[in-house]
């Protein structure tokens, strides 16, 4: 070791390392962006120097910077004001509560100016718990906003509320055809009501203003000073490319890369963001993917540590709760959903999906599917197969996005081939409850099996999936070890809980193997970057419930202090 003294020690506290064998130690020592040393109280304070910052950690727990492997981060960014209204429980509880607001934006907005919102849940309004059959619906929108387009998309993304002046816009009417995998929701008489899923929410999302780069260089800034605050220093962006033009304010689009990599280039992006490329829309084709690869290349940053495009995100089906997710056995009121890929016929999608997969394989990328249905993932997981053995790659590093009702046949398959399974504990906590009238439950309490993964052997990694709940990785770790539902507080598939290792690793050093960057980052030793998170207690051997309430009180970025409370 070098007699260079630490820029920076952390003593006295619990040094939850999350190594191998997840090592306890009392401190850890910082030089520039790097950890240098890791052990006792007494081996920290000798290594200090006259200008070595000491933080006196008092029994407080050090862990790695988390790592939330599933968020959309400018997108996020974006989803929030002042670039959109906030329509999420709680803030809003009933239809009448979004036509206030809506009614509000309204009044202050410029004639004809679109109003756009995020993260209604009829699951959580009341007119919609007291009667079933009611449903949001275009008209509940024009009585308050008769002459402004209003786009409000669900907390799931995969729904899109609209006006009829959106609708009317867009060309949408009683003979509009959806794109393939979408879904107009009409009325008795073929009108449409203003819900549109799936893939039908480009017909809407494509007709809303663009943001600028700058503006969506802003958003970022935004989030990431979020991320400090809740000690994530690293994060995925699952789907940025052509394939995301028609998402919401284009949150998935090129443009968004092209922001990242200006904030990168100016030193200004203070975060470790992976990246998916989102060659094909969803409800894309193998052709769609070709071009969009074809278009993206494999875009290259200033500092790979900072910004790095390592994969390719494909849509395979929907979401459970729009019934979408395709599944084996029928949703309680019937149909088994889709797979959201261009095909007139099961079989033609099967195939088509096969195909993108192969294609992006075969093209060197790491591949991460959103799938959720267990028809669905079955079809992936022999697609991920099938493409290895027609071309090997020993190292791929291939996962199951959501991975909802994922069978033990295709846990064992994943175990095999060393892929893996990015998971969302805390839409668990969030829509158990909702989920037992959706899928029945005995799927319910199943959906997403984290114990049946770790104990099949596959890489598990956690994720809030932002915007579609906030990244707050404390409540991701709880659920994870008590399986418990927002709503009602009772365990939801308690047989499916893990211990505090196994919740950890999924937001640390697990996702850092997702990364491609487990040599470097994801756990505290030293030679990895100096990116850790203090919280104002310590971790073990406490109640899991105490986590969701720990402070974080410092988080480190390449040997920085970014956020300290």
């Amino acid at each position: 070791m070098s007699a260079t003294p630490p820029t920076l020690i952390l003593t006295g506290g619990q040094v939850l390392t999350v190594d191998q064998d997840f090592t306890v130690a009392e401190g850890v020592a910082v030089r520039g962006r790097d950890i240098i040393a890791v052990g006792t109280d007494a081996q920290m304070r000798a290594l200090a120097g006259p200008r070595t910052r000491t933080v006196e950690l008092d029994g407080r727990t050090v862990l790695p910077g988390i790592n939330d492997s599933h968020l959309h981060g400018a997108a996020y960014g974006m989803t929030k004001p002042p670039f959109a209204l906030d329509v999420a429980h709680p803030a809003v509880g009933s239809i009448a509560d979004i036509a206030v607001a809506v009614q509000r934006t309204a009044r202050a907005a410029r004639p004809g100016e679109w109003i756009v919102g995020l993260g209604w849940d009829s699951g959580y309004l009341a007119e919609c718990l007291a009667d079933p059959r009611r449903f949001p619906h275009r008209r509940d929108l024009d009585a308050v906003a008769p002459h402004h387009p209003v786009c409000l998309t669900d907390f799931s993304a995969h729904m899109v509320w609209a006006n009829t002046e959106a609708l009317r816009r867009c060309g949408i009417d009683a003979g509009t055809v959806p794109p393939p995998g979408g879904v107009i929701d009409t009325d008795p008489g073929g009108e449409p009501t203003g819900i549109l899923r799936e893939a039908a929410q480009r017909l809407v999302q494509d007709a809303l203003p663009t943001p600028t780069i700058a503006r969506r260089r802003q958003a970022i800034l935004g989030v990431v000073r979020e991320l400090h605050a809740r000690g994530i220093t690293s994060y995925t962006e699952p789907g940025l490319g052509p394939g995301g033009t028609g998402t919401l304010f284009s949150g998935l689009s090129t443009d968004n890369w092209t922001a990242y990599a200006g904030l990168v280039a100016a030193g200004e992006l203070h975060a470790r963001v992976s990246v998916l490329l989102l060659p094909a829309p969803m409800g894309g084709s193998a052709d769609d993917l070709r071009k969009g690869l074809e278009e993206l290349r494999r875009p290259e940053s200033a500092d790979p540590r900072l910004l790095n495009a390592i994969g390719v995100k494909i849509f395979g089906d929907g979401v459970p709760p729009n019934r979408t997710a395709w599944m084996s056995e029928p949703y309680p009121e019937g149909g088994h959903g889709a797979l959201c890929v261009h095909g007139d016929t099961p079989a033609l999608q099967v195939g088509e999906l096969r195909e993108m997969i192969r294609i992006a394989h075969e093209a060197g990328f790491q591949l991460g599917v959103h799938v959720t249905g267990d028809r669905a993932i079955d079809t992936v997981v022999d697609a991920f197969t099938a493409a290895h053995t027609a071309a090997p790659r020993p190292d791929a590093r291939h996962y199951v996005i959501h991975g909802d009702f994922i069978t033990p046949g295709s846990l064992a398959k994943l175990a095999e081939h060393g892929y893996g399974v990015n998971m969302n504990p805390a839409v668990k906590w969030t829509i158990s409850d909702l989920m037992d009238e959706v899928v029945g439950p005995e799927r319910s309490a199943y959906q997403w099996p984290t114990r049946s993964a770790v104990e099949a052997g596959v890489r598990v990694c956690a994720s809030s999936d932002a915007p579609i709940t906030e990244p707050d990785w404390r409540q991701g770790v709880a659920s994870m070890m008590l399986r418990e539902s927002k709503a009602s507080g009772r365990p939801s598939g308690p047989e499916q809980c893990v211990p505090l290792a196994d919740a950890l690793r999924a937001y640390t050093a697990t996702a850092a193997w997702q990364d491609f960057a487990d040599d470097w980052k994801g756990t505290v030793e030293p030679g990895k970057a100096a990116d850790l998170c203090v919280l104002d207690r310590p971790l073990l051997d406490r109640d899991p419930h105490d986590i969701t309430d720990a402070q974080v009180d410092l988080t480190v970025f390449d040997g920085r202090v970014v956020h300290e409370r």
